[in-house]
């Protein structure tokens, strides 16, 4: 699949369609709607309650868009765990551009002045599909993953994509529903405009809890 822009790619996501390669050195992509895809419910988002002890203490320092394109390095490259990814070097350039118009964000969190963790996703509408994340130091990417939630319920959005299901996901309420239902869902999200940047920036670990107030 070759040709494709920022625009054609975000385009597909508000159909509810979304592109993947095979590997990190393939340079092509296809396009991908799951029969059964995975979603976070934002009014049932569990925090564990050891990371909300975590989050409490709040070891990182928590930024938005700052470093964006680093996210997606990091996401691709090769993790303990996992030594093959589905970004290639089209994704990361495509995406890079999707952030550049404002439909990409990163969450990162930083300790002692290095990245630690993060993830990062495509915003639409009253939509956040989650893309990818990785940690370097342990509960990173979950701490973004709080964070991020935090912020869109603030901001308003009511649809939170998770694409797959994982255990790893399925500890914070993550679900499977039918492809029908994801589109109907997604339908009705892109009837309402969120705002990604409306959370305060000065909140502590406490308050960002408090705003999601489900732990478990």
């Amino acid at each position: 699949m070759t040709g494709l822009t920022a625009e054609m790619i975000l385009n597909a996501y508000m159909r509810g369609v979304f592109p993947m390669s095979e590997a990190r050195d393939d340079p092509d992509l296809f396009w991908v709607d799951p029969e059964l895809r995975g979603i976070f419910p934002l009014d049932d988002f569990h925090v564990p309650k050891r990371l909300a002890k975590t989050i409490r203490k709040m070891p990182f320092e928590v930024t938005i868009d700052t470093a964006f394109r680093r996210v997606m390095r990091e996401c691709a490259a090769d993790q303990e765990n996992r030594h093959t990814t589905w970004i290639n070097q089209p994704i990361l350039d495509l995406y890079g551009e999707l952030h550049d118009r404002g439909f990409a964000h990163s969450v990162e969190c930083w300790q002692d002045g290095e990245l630690a963790g993060g993830l990062y996703g495509v915003s639409f509408a009253s939509v956040f599909c989650g893309e990818s994340m990785f940690t370097r130091v342990t509960d990173a990417s979950k701490v973004a993953l709080v964070y991020l939630v935090a912020r869109l319920i603030h901001g308003g959005f009511t649809l939170l994509d998770a694409q797959f299901i994982t255990d790893h996901l399925a500890r914070f309420g993550a679900l499977e529903i039918a492809r029908a239902d994801y589109h109907a869902r997604l339908k009705l999200a892109l009837t309402v405009q969120g705002d990604f940047y409306s959370l305060p920036p000065d909140l502590g670990g406490l308050e960002i809890l408090q705003s999601i107030t489900h732990t478990s």
